[in-house]
Parts: structure tokens; sequence; C-alpha cells
């Protein structure tokens, strides 16, 4: 199969490229305007050729290609869709504090990204199923655990834009025939997230440069902390699993863990790596954080036939040993 990986340079894009090749036989092109990830992290997952405005684009001979554009540029998305069987949908603006401090930023990536994208599939002869990363913010304030029937309350312009994008997904689905299927991932974390500023990754930079650890708020807000193994045989199943077309799965683990919990849990796994934990204290909340998120994945279970397998403990373990292995903390951070 052509898969094209929008943001594939990134944490999730890099771990199912990996995954990809590793079962031979595939062809991946990864869109990606570089703005997070690099060519240098795309490179150390396998040796690519880097496609010109003048490629041509119907040609996947090889076994990974890559093309820098933005999803905000609907000619550059037009070409990189040129015969893909597979469009998963990972570019993205992320997070709610960013969406807080420009949310017209979040907005015209978010939303315009998403349709510029379903355009480009659109107008394919044969339109490329498309899987698209969401997460639990279009749901927003409620009370979990989240499943899809939920009426959404998003809480910040991230959980806003997201929403749109699903609602775009749906729109194409019902009026074009492009077959959509929408993933509202949990809290994801893992190898590979040495560029994230999620919680997971964001501790354990700080603890190897010495920074005390700062949990937003008491603590007691709980999350869904999914291993991006886990994660990606979930997209790997959306990709591929028949008469899906216009869903939406909840992809988590189904566990409702407090941020103090995982903290903790972090600690242990840090100090069974030999590393040394500076002191966990306490900030204030942060503005357009939910009180408690946590999923419901029956539906993905039944449809999918996925379900997580890697325990937090486990996962944390393994995260940590990846840092210690191949992170080295830059000056402002020291």
């Amino acid at each position: 199969m052509n898969w094209l990986v929008t943001g594939g340079c990134g944490f999730i894009g890099r771990a199912l490229i990996t995954h990809l090749l590793a079962e031979g036989g595939q062809s991946i092109r990864a869109l990606d305007n570089l703005s997070t990830g690099t060519r240098e992290d795309l490179a150390a997952v396998a040796p690519f050729v880097e496609l010109g405005n003048a490629a041509n684009f119907h040609d996947w001979s090889q076994p990974l290609a890559l093309q820098v554009g933005d999803i905000l540029d609907p000619a550059a998305l037009t070409k990189a869709v040129t015969g893909a069987d597979v469009v998963i949908h990972l570019a993205a603006n992320t997070g709610v504090p960013q969406s807080v401090a420009d949310p017209v930023k979040d907005c015209h990536t978010n939303v315009l990204g998403v349709v510029n994208a379903l355009e480009a599939c659109r107008a394919a002869g044969e339109p490329p199923r498309f899987v698209m990363a969401s997460s639990g913010a279009p749901l927003g304030v409620q009370t979990p655990p989240l499943h899809e029937e939920m009426a959404p309350h998003p809480a910040s312009p991230y959980g806003a834009s997201k929403l749109a994008g699903e609602g775009y997904c749906s729109a194409y689905y019902h009026c074009y025939g492009v077959e959509t299927v929408t993933l509202r991932f949990g809290n994801v974390y893992g190898e590979g997230s040495g560029h994230k500023g999620s919680v997971v990754a964001k501790f354990i930079k700080e603890a190897m440069s010495g920074q005390r650890l700062e949990i937003y708020g008491d603590g007691s807000q709980t999350r869904d902390f999914i291993h991006i193994a886990d994660l990606i045989r979930a997209i790997r199943s959306a990709a591929l699993t028949p008469g899906i077309g216009g869903e939406t799965f909840q992809i988590a683990t189904a566990a409702e863990t407090t941020v103090a919990e995982m903290t903790e849990q972090l600690v242990k796994a840090m100090r069974s790596e030999g590393m040394h934990v500076p002191d966990v204290y306490h900030g204030p909340r942060r503005q357009g954080d939910v009180a408690r998120n946590y999923s419901d994945t029956t539906k993905a279970r039944q449809r999918l036939a996925w379900t997580p397998q890697i325990p937090l403990h486990d996962g944390l373990r393994r995260t940590v040993r990846y840092f210690l292995d191949t992170y080295q903390p830059t000056a402002t951070e020291e």
C-alpha cells in the first residue's frame, strides 16, 4: 500500500513509519513542514528520498520519501495525495496552552489544514482512506469515561478546532464518499518523544537537566496515558479495517490515572534507572485543562479488534530508558 503520513517527521509519524517499514512491502511518503520534526529525525528512522516540486508524485517506488510542505498549502497536499491508498493525518497544532495563546493560528492549522487534506482526497481519482488524529479535547468538560456518543463541549480552542476537523471528516464521508476515520487519542507517551512538551516527556527532560518537576494544580486531574506502540497498532487497524467509514473511535487504555499517580510511577521508573530525581512541586492550574479524562474503548475493541497491551509502569520505564540512551539536554534546559 501507499501511505501518506502528514506530520511524518513528528513523534507519532516516525513511530508509524518505523512500524510500516518493519512490516515490509509498504511505500511511505511523509509530508512535513519541519516546524517540529526534522530531516535528521526522519533519517534516524531510515534513509529517504526528498521530493522536490518537479518530482513525479505518481512514483511510489521508494520505500520512504519526504515532501517538505505545509497542510495550509493546497497545492502541496494535492501533490502529496497523488497515488496514495491511505492518508494518516497527524499534522496539527497540538496542545491546549498553544491554542489558548493563539486561537486563530490553532484554527487555521487544525480546521483549514484538515479541509485542505480532505479536498485533496476528494479530488483524487479514487479517494484514499483518511484517518485523522483527534483527542478527547472536543468532548471537553464531561463525566468520564469518554465515549463516542457524548455531546461535545470543548473547553479550549484546541478542542474546538479538533471538533471542527471531526465534523468535516463526517461531512466529506457523507457528501463525497471519502472514507474518513477519526481517532481520539489519549495522552500519548513513549520512545521517540524527545520534541514533545506533554507531561511524561517534559518531566523526564526536566529531571535530566536538574530542574524541579511542576505539577499544575493539586495533581488530582486525571488522564488516560497510552503508549506509542499501542497507538500505532490502532492507527494501522483504522487504516485497514473495512466498513468503518465516517466512524469515530476513542483510542486510549480505559484506565483513569491522576497526574500525581503518574508522576509517582515515573519517579520510581527514573530512580530504578539510576537517575537523580529533583523535587516535585505544585504550581497554578492551567487555563483550559479538564479535571477528569479517560475513555471507554469498547467500540475500538469491537470494531477495530484492538486493545491496549502495555501497562503504564512498563511504558514509563521504556520511555525513561529511551531518553537516557538518546536525549541530550540543550544549554537552555541545563
